[in-house]
């Protein structure tokens, strides 16, 4: 897991995410301008809930979260004081996994992120308890197995202790799968009418040069549930001529993904480029959007070389044409000096420029 800056970009990949309900809890030590603990909550990527040891206050994220109080009239002040005890806990934890490190100042993070999903349309429910520490894995629940995974040997300690105790695995299960579940349910039906509304993405075709890759750009697009593909005909190519980019948010609260088409096109014939397509399929989306890999509609910053030689020619022209210019006056005015100074009979006009202090 990542720094709580990035927990944005850490949630699963929406081809594989029915609607969700998210707490990403983090911890600190010594980060410069950040507060030791934030938690944040979300549902279906739209963060609906915030609390940081700087307010010491859960404050709602959405206007339609304050539809909670109609029937829980004491929800944020519940929330605010699990919050300072998440503190206080997490800061413990820190210290517990620097002894088991044999850590001592610096700088480090405490993460967790907690959740569930919900398929609405198959009912299918899963959850997730996952701890990491300094960017790395720490701990985990498997619901399958109702039992931890400990990645490293440090959590080795913790996960036989949770394992051997069954009461406390059977609270985890029940949250994880129906608790959260529930209240889920509430967050969608509360906010449903920016929560489940469909927006579809812009798609564009992008290349940063004639060597890089052609990338497939959605953005805009609500929900994030969206898959993104490229196909060669009927043939849908695999990962080894493709990169998908990461889910990222956008300001407005809507999302953008990229995948990238690794297919080396610049030998490729022009008839062989309109096999190639971008497929996007977002859900509340019946049809899918197709985008033909059309070299006239990619958008680039680069120049083709060719269309600037005659710019090229034209400046060194001019460059060379002040050179000599230049050179020119200079030999002209040593010729100049060389000549003796005209005679006062020349005429007063020419008298007068070369002797402007003289009376007539």
């Amino acid at each position: 897991m990542g720094v709580f800056i990035l927990l944005l970009v850490l949630c699963p990949l929406a081809s594989a995410v029915p609607h969700s309900l998210k707490y990403f809890y983090t911890a600190s030590s010594h980060v410069p301008n950040f507060p030791e603990f934030v938690a944040v909550g979300m549902v279906d990527g739209l963060q609906m809930f915030h609390y940081d040891s700087n307010t010491r206050r859960a404050v709602p994220k959405q206007d339609w979260m304050d539809q909670v109080t109609a029937g829980d009239p004491q929800y944020w002040e519940r929330e605010t004081g699990v919050s300072v005890k998440n503190q206080q806990v997490y800061k413990n934890n820190i210290d517990t996994v620097k002894q088991r490190l044999n850590q001592t100042g610096g700088v480090h993070i405490f993460q967790v992120m907690r959740g569930c999903e919900w398929d609405d349309k198959t009912g299918e429910v899963n959850g997730y308890e996952q701890v990491g520490y300094d960017g790395e894995d720490f701990i985990a629940m498997d619901l399958k197995t109702n039992s931890w995974v400990a990645p490293v040997p440090q959590a080795l300690i913790t996960k036989l202790r949770w394992d051997r105790d069954g009461a406390l695995i059977a609270v985890w299960e029940n949250y994880l799968t129906h608790e959260c579940v529930d209240w889920l349910k509430k967050y969608l039906q509360y906010g449903s009418n920016r929560l489940q509304r469909t927006v579809p993405p812009s798609v564009s075709l992008l290349q940063r040069s004639p060597s890089s890759p052609v990338t497939c750009h959605a953005t805009g697009f609500y929900p994030d549930r969206i898959v993104m593909f490229w196909k060669r005909g009927e043939e849908e190519l695999q990962e080894e001529e493709v990169d998908h980019g990461e889910l990222l948010p956008n300001h407005d609260g809507t999302f953008q993904r990229s995948v990238h088409l690794l297919v080396d096109l610049s030998s490729m014939k022009a008839e062989d480029w309109q096999k190639y397509h971008c497929v996007v399929q977002l859900s509340g989306m019946t049809d899918d959007i197709i985008t033909k890999l059309d070299p006239s509609q990619i958008k680039t910053n680069w120049k083709d070389p060719v269309n600037t030689i005659p710019i090229i020619i034209g400046v060194l022209a001019a460059v060379i044409f002040i050179i000599i210019a230049v050179i020119g006056a200079i030999l002209y005015q040593k010729k100049k000096a060389k000549r003796p100074p005209p005679s006062p009979d020349s005429g007063s006009e020419l008298s007068q420029k070369l002797n402007p202090g003289a009376s007539h």
